[in-house]
C-alpha cells in the first residue's frame, strides 16, 4: 500500500516543465490532461490513511504525503479548481502563464500534504513565488508594482515563518508539522502563526490581497482566489485549532472586508474584499477549535473557492471581454452578457448563504459551532456580517454590474459579449457545483475530518437564514443611494503603509543624509587633512630621497656604460696595436738582457 502514493504536486511539476515542448493542436488538450490526472492521483490517494513518501535529509525525516481526512478534503477541492481554472484559460497561448498556475497549484497541494516543516516551507515559498507571475502577465499599468508589493509581503512572511520553525526546532529538536501547544504559545508559536496568517490574509497583514488579485490576469485571479488563502486556513486548522486569538482575529476579518466591500468600486477589488471576509468565517472556526467548528472550516473552504472562483471567472469575463472592472465605468451588461450574468448570480447566491447554494451548508456550522461553545458574542457578529455580505455581494455587485445604469462608453457597450466556450463552460462546472454542495451537502459532509452529524435544512435555520436575506434586502434598498459606486481609492491599512514608507523617505534624506554628510564633511576636514599632509611628505621624501638615490645609481650605471660604449669603438684596434707592440718590446728588452 505504502507504494501506491502518488503526489499530484509531481504530476503537475512535471506537466509544467513539459508544457513548453508541446505546441500546435496538442497544446489544449494536454492542458486539460495534467490537472485530470493530478486530480486522479488525489482521488486515488483518497483510500489511503497514514505517511507515504518518507525520506531521510541529513538529520531530518521528511514526510510528503500524510493522508488523513482533513488533507483529503482540501485536496479535493484544489485538486478540482485545478481543472476548472485551467478550463476557464485554456484558450490563453501562453505557456509561461499555464506553467506558473501549475506550480502555483503543486504548491498547495504539496503544502497539504506534507507532514514536515521543511518541506512545508518549501512547498509555501513554491506558491508565493509562482503566484507573483499571475500578476504580472496581465501587464497592466499597477500590475507590476502590485506584483512586486505582492513578493515582498510574502517573502517577509516567509522569513516570520522560517524564523519559528528554526526557534522550534532548536526547542523541540524536530521538525515535525503538527497540532502545536496552543494552550502554552512560546515565541515561535506565534510567529508560525504570523507566517500562516500573512497568507490567511488576516488583519492587519491583509493589505496586499486587494491589491494583488485585482491586478491579476483574468484567469490568474481565478487561481489565486482559491489557493493561498485556503491553503493557509489548512495549515492554520493543522497546526492551531483552538488559538482563542484566532477567535477574535476572524472576527474582525468578517467585519472588516464587509466594511470595505460595500464602499469598493473595482469588482475585482470588491471580491478580494470579500475574501478577506469569508476567510474570516474560517480562522474564527479554527480559533474555536471544536469539531463542528473545524468540520465547519473545512466545509466553508470547499464552498468558498467554488463560489469565489465562480465570481472572479464572472467578473473576469467582463474584464476579458471589456477591458474594464469599475462599476463607474460598468453597468446595463445583462443584455450583452446573459449567460454571464445568471452564472455570477448564482455564485452571488452562493456566497449570501441563500437556501440550496453552497455558503447555506458551511457557514452556519461556524456560527453553530460559535453558540456551542457560548462564544454568543461572536456568533451574533458573524451573522451580522452575513447580512453584509449580501448586501455588497448579493445585492450590489449584480445589480450595479448588469441591472443599473449604464455607464459604459461606446467602445466598452461595442465589445461587450458573452466570453469564449471554453470561459462559459468552466463557469457552468463552478455554478453546477455551488448548487450541487448547497442542495446535497451529504457528500461534501462525508468528507469532513469528523463526524459530525449536521443538518442545515431545519426549520430554525432555514427561517433565520431568510430574516438575515430579508432584512439585507431591505438595507440595501433603503441605503442604496448612498452604495452607489464613486471612483475615489479607498485607503485601509495602505494609508499607514504610505505614511510608514514617506516617513522612511524623509528620515532617509534628512537625518540619514544630514548625518551622512556630516560625516563626510569631518572625514574631509579632520582625516583628508593630515592623510595630505603626509602623503606630501612621502611625495617629497619619495622625490628627493628614494628618487635621488636611484637615480644617483642610475646615472653611475650610466656613465659606465659610456665607458664601455668608448672601448666598444673602433678606437680598440690602436689600443691593442700599440698594447701589443709595448708588451713585444719589453719581452725582447727581458731576452737581451738574459744573453749578457
Amino acid at each position: 500500500m505504502t507504494t501506491s502514493f502518488t503526489h499530484p504536486a509531481l504530476i503537475m511539476i512535471v506537466g509544467a516543465l513539459i508544457l513548453p515542448f508541446v505546441r500546435g493542436p496538442l497544446r489544449k488538450p494536454y492542458l486539460f490532461l495534467v490537472p485530470l490526472l493530478a486530480m486522479g492521483a488525489v482521488i486515488s490517494n483518497s483510500a489511503l490513511s497514514g505517511e507515504f513518501g518518507l525520506y531521510r535529509f541529513m538529520d531530518w525525516q521528511l514526510i510528503f504525503g500524510r493522508v488523513d481526512r482533513l488533507s483529503t478534503v482540501f485536496a479535493l477541492i484544489m485538486g478540482l479548481m485545478a481543472i476548472i481554472g485551467t478550463l476557464y484559460g485554456l484558450h490563453v497561448d501562453n505557456a509561461k502563464e499555464h506553467m506558473a498556475a501549475w506550480f502555483y497549484v503543486a504548491g498547495s497541494l504539496g503544502t497539504i500534504y506534507c507532514g514536515d516543516y521543511l518541506s512545508l516551507f518549501f512547498f509555501w515559498e513554491m506558491m508565493a513565488f509562482a503566484s507573483t507571475f499571475l500578476i504580472w502577465f496581465r501587464r497592466g499599468e499597477r500590475s507590476l508594482a502590485a506584483g512586486y508589493r505582492y513578493l515582498i509581503i510574502h517573502t517577509i512572511g516567509g522569513i516570520i515563518l522560517l524564523a519559528g520553525i528554526m526557534l522550534r526546532y532548536q526547542a523541540v529538536g524536530d521538525i515535525a508539522f503538527n497540532l502545536l501547544d496552543v494552550a502554552h504559545p512560546e515565541l515561535y508559536t506565534w510567529l508560525i502563526m504570523i507566517g500562516f496568517g500573512l497568507n490567511a490574509a488576516i488583519v492587519p497583514l491583509h493589505s496586499w490581497l486587494p491589491d494583488a488579485y485585482s491586478e491579476g490576469s483574468f484567469n490568474g485571479s481565478v487561481f489565486m482566489c482559491a489557493f493561498t488563502t485556503k491553503t493557509a486556513v489548512y495549515t492554520l486548522a493543522r497546526g492551531f485549532a483552538g488559538f482563542d486569538i484566532l477567535v477574535l482575529l476572524g472576527v474582525v476579518m468578517a467585519l472588516y472586508g464587509v466594511i470595505y466591500a460595500v464602499m469598493e468600486n473595482d469588482i475585482r477589488k470588491l471580491l478580494a474584499w470579500s475574501i478577506v471576509s469569508q476567510v474570516g468565517y474560517m480562522v474564527a472556526g479554527v480559533g474555536i477549535g471544536t469539531e463542528l467548528a473545524i468540520n465547519g472550516t473545512a466545509a466553508h473552504a470547499v464552498a468558498h473557492i467554488l463560489y469565489k472562483g465562480l465570481l472572479f471567472m464572472g467578473t473576469g469575463s467582463v474584464l476579458y471581454m471589456t477591458g474594464k472592472t469599475k462599476f463607474t465605468e460598468l453597468g446595463g451588461l445583462y443584455r450583452k452578457m446573459p449567460a454571464t450574468m445568471v452564472l455570477t448570480i448564482v455564485g452571488c447566491l452562493s456566497i449570501s448563504a441563500a437556501p440550496f447554494f453552497a455558503a447555506y451548508v458551511s457557514k452556519p456550522m461556524i456560527i453553530s459551532a460559535a453558540f456551542e461553545t457560548h462564544l454568543n458574542w461572536a456568533a451574533w457578529i458573524l451573522m451580522f456580517a452575513a447580512t453584509g455580505t449580501f448586501m455588497y455581494n448579493g445585492l450590489k455587485l449584480p445589480y450595479f454590474l448588469f441591472f443599473g445604469p449604464n455607464n459604459c462608453s461606446d467602445e466598452t457597450w461595442n465589445k461587450a459579449a458573452d466570453p469564449t466556450w471554453n470561459m462559459q463552460m468552466a463557469m457552468t462546472a463552478g455554478a453546477a457545483l455551488c448548487i450541487l454542495v448547497g442542495s446535497a451537502p451529504t457528500l461534501l459532509y462525508s468528507l469532513l475530518p469528523y463526524p459530525v452529524p449536521y443538518h442545515p435544512y431545519g426549520g430554525y435555520h432555514l427561517a433565520e437564514t431568510l430574516q438575515i436575506l430579508g432584512f439585507g434586502a431591505l438595507a440595501f434598498f433603503m441605503l442604496k443611494r448612498y452604495l452607489e459606486p464613486e471612483d475615489v481609492i479607498c485607503l485601509d491599512m495602505d494609508w499607514l503603509y504610505r505614511k510608514a514608507g514617506r516617513a522612511f523617505v524623509w528620515i532617509a534624506r534628512n537625518p540619514i543624509q544630514w548625518f551622512d554628510t556630516a560625516w563626510g564633511e569631518a572625514y574631509r576636514v579632520v582625516g583628508m587633512g593630515p592623510l595630505m599632509v603626509i602623503s606630501r611628505f612621502w611625495s617629497w621624501f619619495d622625490w628627493h630621497g628614494i628618487d635621488g638615490v636611484v637615480d644617483g645609481i642610475a646615472r653611475c650605471v650610466r656613465a659606465m656604460g659610456g665607458r664601455v660604449r668608448t672601448l666598444q669603438s673602433d678606437q680598440i684596434q690602436y689600443t691593442i696595436y700599440f698594447s701589443a707592440t709595448f708588451a713585444a718590446i719589453l719581452l725582447i728588452a727581458y731576452a737581451l738582457f738574459q744573453l749578457s
